[in-house]
């Protein structure tokens, strides 16, 4: 995702609203996300797609990094064997 410019990316929602299809082709054009205010304070964000996914993605995988980490830390490992056995009784089962 590229960084926020302060002059072309920050617009109020009354600007906003009355040239959506400008908007969304200057974020098609330049993939920077706009920041839309109301009231002087900032009120959404419209990301592109990817950028979405990109977020969604990366949120996802450092949660799975902070439970490996939590299982990690209070012993919730095991060793190349065990993962063997287990999966081994789980392919028994089907």
């Amino acid at each position: 995702m590229k960084t926020i410019s302060i002059k072309n990316d920050i617009i109020p929602i009354a600007e906003f609203k009355t040239g959506i299809s400008k908007w969304f082709k200057s974020l098609q054009k330049s993939g920077h996300p706009l920041i839309i205010t109301q009231n002087g304070k900032p009120a959404g964000v419209l990301l592109s797609p990817d950028d979405y996914d990109d977020l969604v993605y990366k949120k996802s995988f450092l949660d799975s990094v902070g439970r490996g980490i939590s299982d990690a830390e209070s012993g919730r490992t095991y060793n190349t064997d065990e993962i063997k056995a287990a999966l081994a009784a789980r392919r028994s089962k089907e």
